[in-house]
């Protein structure tokens, strides 16, 4: 399956190694992600070589073509809002992970879309685990 997988760049990065063992399991499980990049830590430095507006119209082709966005939204970020809301507006299913003790804009809680699913996990194993599942629902 084609997996846009989105999570926080200039908002912080506090959870990246998370953000890395998610996408390291799903390239194991033999799904395509066009956007492990995002995961590894020389992004930030990576992406600031690149026009905004190339940002844009590359991610928004790439979510134009994924099967499923699947976004770890612990750390809030309005690029990962917008991508959320892109995705849902041209009919994808997204799948938002969190971690239990951290709080969620109520833009995304208070969806009430069927096409998205907010799950709170406990930890990487729970999060991966959740991926999963939502996938194999499909």
């Amino acid at each position: 399956m084609n997996i846009y997988f989105a999570c926080s760049i200039t908002g912080g990065r506090e959870f990246e190694s998370t953000y890395q063992e998610i996408v390291a399991e799903l390239l194991r499980d033999g799904h395509e992600i066009p956007t492990s990049h995002l995961a590894q830590t020389e992004i930030i430095e990576n992406e600031r070589m690149l026009a905004p507006c190339d940002v844009y119209e590359r991610d928004v082709n790439w979510i134009k073509s994924c099967d499923v966005l699947i976004a770890e939204v612990s750390v809030p970020s309005h690029g990962v809002g917008y991508e959320i809301a892109f995705a849902l507006g041209i009919g994808k299913r997204v799948l938002c992970l969190h971690q239990k003790d951290k709080q969620v804009s109520k833009m995304i809680t208070g969806n009430l879309d069927p096409a998205l699913k907010v799950i709170a996990y406990s930890n990487v194993i729970d999060a991966v685990l959740e991926a999963r599942v939502f996938l194999r629902e499909l």
